[in-house]
């Protein structure tokens, strides 16, 4: 409390503006407020709020509005109400400061050292019963540390609890009344861990430190703008600054013959440089001055510049500077080259220095860099630029997420002991973790120019702060021991590369950064010499494969193979149109022994690798590549994409984690992390992980996923849609992340901002928990009747009904039976083209050519050239059929008059008749089946509800895939009575009937504007204007009520409820695929086109031991050991605690095997005394 004979305060009025509006303050002056509080001691409860107010006095900030009623209404208030909830339980708690999206402040009473009794309190409060409390501890002492950790920690759950509501604050303020403000912040808006802020020496605000404009300046902002003291977004507008520039820069360079690595390195030099003379670590302003004095010379440029870089390579006294330089090496300056400049590319290098590079982002030189090469270049791998924010929400929960639990089990192991008196016991537990965090790898196999090796480099150094706090605290000084070295640097952060420049960017990214945090934490101090060490650690290779030699391809006449470039086209000189130019040619090359890629062992891996999927690999990677990484690869399906070789990679390494022991060092990898695209959910790329998360043995979970993600690349602007997946070994919940909202950012590149909604669960392989859909088998009842249709692989096939006619059909014999209607996905849902298509299937080129000469004339104009140059030699040889003419499709057709469709990928799952004569697009499902009661269950909403969870997502737009091997080959239909089957097939004729009669008698009525009419009449929204237009035409009314007596009937047809959730309709099916499958083991299938599946009506041989399902490896039930180290013992009693919710510590101790409950409670006494768990009621503990 304050001093009884302190002096009164002094105050003035100024003018301050919060949030836009003007308040008159009653501002104390900073010299009697510091006065005042540095003299407060006693009870926190007494001095707190008092302390609070005038502390927004002294900044000119308004002070916390009266609490009420409403919880909501106390957005900016004292002791703020919130719920902690528990596993199956739930409490309460206050926050004593707290201001919604700014802030959660905890606070605590130290007193000083030689605290004397005041005799004068009573006098001052005699309504108190009596001597007031002390404080929480001495300052300086192990118990005030101890209160200091144990806020921190309150603060933390504090900011768990309103998140729910308000969303996670970006700071945290741990007060020690009248002493210290300490400053944690987290600016990602999803709760990835407070940190030290804006750095480990700068995170505590003393009274003292008060006097300095620029601290209240930073607590103001804290109050009215927090998002302001975003580091990254300081560093971004840097970025923005000079971007534009050095970039126009580089191009100027390339447009002089440069070639891009030599431009992208002579950057390189020139950027480091001028972080250098920020830093200090050349004169400052040293090289600004330099190119100024260069000015009107600028062929002196080059040779100035090369003689200070060399200088800068080996040390030594520079001419061109007229001082000593330390030697830098590092292979950075070990080629000195620099470009000759014009007086314009001068004046960009001087305008770039002029900027403050000190507390720029280090990844910005990497971006610059990728900017400054040509775009086509770029894309050729399929790089993306990651924003930071994307960076951080993967690196966090693959990297940080683990070590802060680490931390947060010797936080709590060191107070432990420290209690019992062992504080040197409790000094070597904090150095352990230390040594240990020091030699951490993390490996990104496709570092690109960085981005996610610096972004964890920061993220650990950030956390080794934390952990070199506590080291002092306990007595221990630290600065000595990380000069010399002993501290996390850039050898632990390891890459592969493929672009050689790409991996010497990487390199200078960690050092610049590297050097960052050094001066933060260091000051002045200079680093050791060779400043930039050559640790090797960014290795320029191919990632996923290594091979003997490579070897021009040769054809059976000894010529050598080559391929079309992909790009290059010229006008055909007959039809006009743009084809494949014949003379772009690139050599096809055969890769001799190819062999999996060997990875540095590492702890962790994270990484964006490349975006190219499937289809697409042979054309971006070459023949001879795919062919040898598939051989390579001989389990890896060559349907996945090209990303699924990293994500199979690093499971591997998961799966064979093993912790460090007392005798042996960790091997393996704890977890791993990629972004992909959001295709991973598609079946053939779960068919990667579906076998690592269903192993029997060794199974890998998905710790975190976010399946769906907006992502928009900074080089060309392309939308596209991502996923996040973090994969550890063993068998645990995880956390799933869907997005709720997204909103275009200020600027794109830098992503865009979203909230998520977090649902924590076992994440199967379609990243969703819930219902294993994923794991549903395919059922023999539905075997051979699903396909997509054609795939022309040539345009030309395709000619409109007068071209047709000109070609023969209604005149020439049997041409009916090869030009053919033809429906895609555009023709179903939106406006048909009415156009058919030849398929000459069944035919030989010799028989096209005499029965049919002018169709074969012009497929040979149209199509030939186009297959030419494709990569597929079957496609080459029989140019004149179709690329995928689906010869298992044609058979299962024939007989039908009709069959049903539903368009691959689209906004509403629909399905529709088409008339057997129509020749279905490879983007159509075709499900070979007539009657109108399959059709009614297929346009049910159980169908619709497990083909959205089956499926995946695809595409900008995020719209669901159909996908046929998990969508309907799993898929159990109904057995109903013949009753039940009457109404089906009665509404299934209804339903195509109606859609087909309204879109008939409206022409322009597409199916898509129909359904939306419908989306929004289930919503309740208002129908009008262009809408109301669509509900009069396609009658969405009558089309609504077809729809739920649908529902009504299949629903009745399972046996099931009408209006059953989501989660219940797929438990239900699942439960059903399982029954099913178990019978057809025993010999039981319910064909749904017995005389097409099962002409013979053979009965099935069951499978006799098989009789009993599969249903996957079971949990284990057994108790865990009670571990032997301190740290393990707290970490499992914590994890104890979270899954009992409540519990006393016999309950906890009953958890593992030999553990008893008098070592269970000091345990659960340390986690309380750093706020890491809580004593709820009757010796009970609440994590």
């Amino acid at each position: 409390m304050p001093v009884p004979n302190a002096p009164p305060f002094r105050s003035s009025t100024s003018r301050c503006k919060n949030g836009g509006s003007t308040f008159g303050v009653s501002a104390l002056q900073i010299e009697d407020f510091i006065t005042r509080w540095k003299a407060s001691g006693g009870s926190e409860r007494a001095n707190f709020q008092t302390f609070a107010s005038e502390l927004c006095d002294v900044l000119g900030l308004p002070k916390p509005a009266p609490a009420s009623e409403a919880t909501r209404a106390n957005s900016y208030c004292f002791e703020h109400p919130v719920t902690f909830i528990h596993t199956g339980t739930q409490s309460r708690g206050f926050i004593d400061l707290y201001r919604a999206g700014h802030f959660v402040m905890e606070a605590k009473q130290g007193t000083g050292q030689a605290a004397a009794e005041d005799t004068a309190q009573p006098s001052l409060l005699p309504e108190l019963p009596g001597p007031m409390r002390k404080g929480h501890g001495t300052r300086g002492t192990r118990r005030w540390d101890d209160t200091m950790l144990r806020a921190r920690n309150q603060a933390d759950g504090y900011a768990r609890a309103v998140s729910r509501s308000d969303g996670w604050p970006p700071f945290l303020l741990i007060v020690d009344v009248g002493h210290v403000i300490e400053v944690y912040a987290d600016f990602s808006g999803q709760g990835q861990g407070y940190t030290q802020f804006p750095d480990g020496n700068r995170y505590r605000i003393t009274m003292d430190d008060l006097r300095d404009e620029k601290t209240r300046e930073r607590l103001r902002l804290i109050w009215t703008d927090p998002l302001a003291l975003d580091l990254s977004k300081v560093a971004a507008q840097v970025t923005r600054e000079v971007a534009d520039r050095l970039a126009a820069l580089g191009r100027s360079f390339e447009g002089q013959g440069h070639e891009a690595e030599a431009v992208a390195r002579f950057l390189m030099r020139c950027l480091f440089t001028m972080f250098a003379e920020d830093v200090e670590l050349i004169p400052a302003h040293s090289f600004s001055e330099l190119l100024k004095r260069l000015r009107g010379h600028p062929e002196h440029a080059a040779p100035a510049l090369k003689a200070l870089w060399q200088t800068m390579n080996t040390g030594g006294f520079s001419p061109v500077l007229m001082t000593d330089l330390k030697r830098f090496n590092g292979g950075l300056f070990k080629d000195a080259e620099a470009l000759p400049l014009s007086e314009v590319q001068l004046s960009l290098l001087i305008e770039a220095a002029s900027r403050d590079w000190r507390e720029v982002e280090p990844a910005i030189f990497g971006t610059l860099l990728e900017r400054a090469l040509d775009k086509k270049h770029r894309h050729k791998l399929g790089a993306h630029y990651t924003p930071r924010a994307y960076v951080e929400r993967l690196v966090v929960p693959t990297l940080m997420a683990p070590l802060r639990n680490d931390w947060r089990d010797v936080q709590a192991a060191a107070v432990a002991l420290a209690a019992q008196g062992r504080e040197d016991e409790a000094r070597e537990t904090v150095r352990a973790f230390h040594a240990r965090l020091c030699e951490i790898r993390v490996l990104d196999p496709a570092c690109g120019s960085g981005n996610f090796l610096y972004v964890a480099l920061e993220l650990m150094k950030r956390l080794e702060g934390e952990v070199t706090a506590l080291l002092a605290d306990l007595g221990e000084e630290q600065t000595a021991l990380a000069l010399a070295g002993h501290t996390v640097d850039p050898h632990q952060f390891l890459g592969l590369e493929l672009n050689p420049w790409a991996a010497a960017v990487a390199e200078l990214v960690l050092w610049i950064g590297y050097l960052q945090w050094h001066f933060r934490t260091h000051g002045k101090a200079s680093p050791a010499e060779p400043v930039l060490r050559d640790f090797k650690n960014i290795e320029n290779r191919d990632a996923v494969l290594t091979w003997a030699e490579t070897r021009p391809r040769m054809d059976a006449t000894g010529h050598p193979v080559t391929r079309w470039d992909g790009q290059s086209t010229i006008l055909h000189p007959v039809t006009g149109e743009q084809v494949p130019d014949p003379e772009a040619r690139v050599q096809v090359l055969d890769y001799l022994k190819p062999q999996p890629a060997k990875w540095p062992e590492a702890e962790f891996i994270v990484g964006n690798p490349p975006f190219i999927g499937a289809s697409r690999m042979r054309d971006a990677l070459g023949d001879g590549y795919a062919e040898a990484l598939w051989a390579a690869y001989p389990k890896m399906p060559q349907s996945a994409d090209f990303v699924m070789f990293w994500w199979e990679k690093a499971a591997l390494a998961a799966r064979g984690w093993k912790p460090a022991t007392e005798k042996s060092r960790a091997k393996g990898t704890r977890r791993f992390g990629f972004i992909t695209t959001n295709s991973l959910r598609q079946t053939f790329n779960r068919k990667v992980l579906e076998p690592h998360l269903s192993d029997p043995k060794t199974p890998l979970s998905l710790a975190f996923a976010i399946p769906d993600h907006p992502w928009v690349d900074a080089g060309d602007g392309a939308a596209v849609r991502i996923a996040m997946t973090v994969a550890e070994a063993g068998r645990a919940p995880g956390r799933l992340g869907a997005v709720t909202e997204e909103r275009k950012g200020e600027y794109e590149a830098e992503g865009r901002p979203v909230r998520f909604e977090i649902e924590k669960g076992k994440i199967f392989a379609d990243l969703r928990i819930g219902a294993d859909v994923a794991g549903a088998v395919p059922l023999k009842a539905n075997e051979g009747l699903s396909s997509r249709g054609v795939q022309l692989i040539g345009a030309g096939f395709i000619v409109t009904p007068a071209e047709a006619r000109a070609l023969g059909l209604g005149t020439m014999p049997g041409l009916e039976n090869h030009i053919r209607e033809y429906r895609n996905g555009r023709d179903l849902t939106a406006t048909p083209r009415d156009v058919m298509v030849i398929d000459l299937f069944g035919l030989s080129e010799a028989e096209v050519r005499s029965r049919f000469p002018a169709v074969y004339q012009h497929v040979l104009d149209k199509v030939k050239p186009e297959r030419d140059q494709n990569n597929r030699e079957g496609y080459k040889r029989n140019w004149w059929i179709h690329g995928e003419p689906r010869k298992d499709l044609r058979p299962a057709l024939e007989r039908l008059p009709r069959y049903i469709a539903t368009v691959e990928t689209a906004k509403y799952r629909t399905f529709q008749f088409l008339h057997a004569d129509v020749l279905p697009d490879n983007k159509l499902i075709i499900l070979c089946l007539d009657r109108a009661e399959d059709f009614a269950v297929l346009s049910s909403r159980l169908h619709e509800v497990w083909s959205l969870a089956a499926g995946s997502w695809l595409g900008f737009g995020n719209d669901p895939v159909y996908a046929k091997t998990k969508c309907f080959d799993p898929f159990p239909f109904p057995d109903p009575t013949e009753a039940q089957k009457a109404r089906l097939r009665f509404l299934g004729e209804q339903l195509d009937a109606h859609r087909k009669a309204q879109q008939k008698a409206h022409p322009k009525l597409t199916l898509t504007a129909m359904y939306n009419v419908l989306e929004k009449l289930r919503a309740g929204e208002r129908i009008e204007g262009k809408d109301k237009e669509t509900y009069d035409q396609g009658l969405i009314g009558i089309l609504r009520d077809l729809h739920d007596q649908i529902d009504a009937a299949v629903a009745e047809a399972y046996g099931w409820p009408e209006g059953l959730s989501e989660d219940e309709i797929l438990h239900r099916l699942v439960a059903l695929n399982r029954d099913r499958a178990a019978e057809e083991a025993r010999g039981h299938i319910r064909w749904l086109r017995p005389d097409y599946q099962n002409p013979a009506g053979k009965a099935v041989q069951a499978k006799g031991e098989q009789t009993a399902m599969d249903i996957g490896p079971t949990e284990a039930t057994a108790k865990a050991p009670w571990p032997k180290s301190l740290p393990e013992q707290i970490a499992a009693v914590r994890n104890a605690l979270h899954d009992l919710g409540t519990a006393t510590p016999e309950q906890v101790a009953r958890q593992f095997l030999r553990a008893r409950s008098t070592s269970v409670q000091p345990l659960l006494e340390s986690l309380t005394a750093i706020g890491q768990a809580r004593l709820v009621e009757r010796g009970r503990f609440a994590s």
